[in-house]
């Protein structure tokens, strides 16, 4: 049923705020099985959820252009092209996705805000005019994050600011761009800049970028990024803003004790993420949130309120839409299953930076495997020093690192570190051996396609030590 066949009150089996990767999964599924499910969604602009309009879609789809230039000079007509392309593919997921619960007849699409006014029961503002009261047994909260602007003088409120969601909309590639933040977001978004010719200057205020990694990892991407032509300035804490005259604006910094200024057309501010929560209602519905603002969860996804679950973003968890998509099979198996299925189960989740090429990691780090206690074997190895692996030549990419860290006694893969070509989906054989207990030697031995980058791991895993 759509928007405009609804009545002004809908007795409902599910409710759910926000069409994201684990809301939109449970309505379609719980709606095929018969349940009444409605979806409330804010805007038209964002069936199927942050990843397909404004996240990961989008952001491979600029890269992955990006990849096919030529290193070092400015392509501003490729960037259009491939703005405009991807917002032909942005649109057509989003139809896709519409239709994916639309034509189900027991689920209903709204567009418009939710709030709650107790623990069952949603006022929907529709886009189109006019309210819609929903009265659920069950209700999911998938809302989402934002990006953060923080309190930064001038940030706010110049006009050169931006965030990934407006900067991936802007149809003209700037000549300068300055990045606020080295984190995942931050270098993702600098590195696909650079490659389509901008200026690329990168400030962040930690000592150096990654440093959730070893330091060898971390040393081999800024090597990547620096030469790829990016600056990266870090140590360097950004005092304000300051809108120019002529566009643009300048950013003025403090490091080493000195004032430093770089000027931008525009100034990305890659600064976190938080949990959209503002104008729901929680309080209403006596859902309690955490000190960071995100929705308390406990580890079956329930709130304080059993009836109502939060998925995604918006509570707290790691901010990957295969994680909302787990979040998706827990809330089910509660609803439907036995009740068991948790994220305490949970083990081996892999994630990766898109820059070129991409830095994929699961487990631990080499610095955390040795602070447990553990003797450890390590394995690593420069990209281009993997003989045996000529997949990164082939595709004139032997750029990077790659490394694995084992547990001397168990022969146990504790973690790896891949900063390769393909190494976002290398990196998931390494999490299923380890989620399966598959031994370091058994990968090493195993047969892999040739020419490939997963074969790597026949040489790789040979030189542990």
């Amino acid at each position: 049923m759509t928007q405009a066949q609804t009545a002004d009150h809908l007795t409902v089996d599910l409710a759910v705020i926000g069409f994201g990767k684990g809301g939109k999964t449970l309505a379609a599924t719980l709606a095929r099985s018969g349940q009444r499910v409605v979806m409330v969604e804010q805007s038209d602009r964002m069936y199927g959820g942050t990843c397909i309009n404004i996240g990961c879609v989008p952001t491979k789809s600029m890269v992955y252009r990006s990849e096919h230039l030529a290193r070092g000079a400015a392509h501003a007509d490729d960037y259009g092209r491939a703005v405009r392309a991807t917002g032909e593919l942005t649109t057509a997921l989003r139809a896709t996705n519409l239709a994916m619960l639309e034509t189900l007849p027991t689920a209903t699409v709204l567009t418009g805000r939710a709030r709650f006014t107790d623990s069952h029961t949603l006022i929907v503002d529709v886009a189109d005019g006019g309210t819609v009261t929903v009265s659920a047994t069950h209700i999911v909260v998938g809302t989402g994050s934002e990006p953060v602007i923080p309190d930064i003088p001038g940030l706010r409120a110049s006009a050169a600011t931006v965030t990934s969601t407006t900067l991936l909309a802007t149809p003209d590639l700037p000549r300068r761009l300055v990045v606020l933040g080295a984190g995942y977001v931050g270098l993702e978004f600098a590195a696909m800049y650079a490659q389509y010719g901008a200026a690329v200057t990168v400030i962040d205020h930690h000592e150096r970028i990654l440093g959730g990694e070893d330091d060898d990892v971390a040393e081999c991407a800024r090597e990547i990024l620096v030469g790829a032509g990016l600056t990266v300035l870090t140590g360097a804490t950004v005092t304000r803003i300051e809108d120019c005259d002529s566009g643009g604006a300048t950013v003025v910094f403090e490091r080493d004790g000195q004032t430093g200024r770089v000027d931008g057309d525009l100034v990305l501010a890659a600064l976190g993420r938080r949990p959209v929560t503002a104008d729901l209602g929680l309080a209403e519905a006596g859902i309690e949130t955490t000190s960071s603002g995100a929705i308390a969860v406990d580890e079956h996804l329930r709130t304080s309120r059993p009836h109502i679950f939060a998925v995604g973003d918006v509570n707290g968890g790691p901010q990957f839409t295969y994680i909302s998509l787990d979040d998706y099979r827990i809330v089910l198996d509660q609803l439907t299953g036995a009740g068991t299925r948790s994220t305490a189960q949970r083990a081996a989740v892999p994630y990766s930076l898109f820059m070129t090429p991409p830095l994929s990691r699961v487990g631990l780090t080499e610095r955390a495997a040795r602070a447990s206690g553990r003797r450890v074997l390590v394995a690593s190895k420069p990209v281009a020093q993997l003989a045996t692996m000529p997949r990164a030549r082939i595709v004139d990419d032997p750029r990077g690192l790659m490394k694995v860290v084992v547990d001397a006694e168990t022969d146990e893969i504790l973690g790896a570190a891949l900063l390769s070509h393909d190494s976002h989906e290398v990196i998931n054989t390494v999490a299923l051996a380890m989620r399966h207990g598959i031994t370091a030697t058994a990968l090493r031995d195993e047969i892999y396609t040739h020419p490939s980058m997963t074969e790597g791991f026949n040489q790789l895993l040979g030189a542990l030590a």
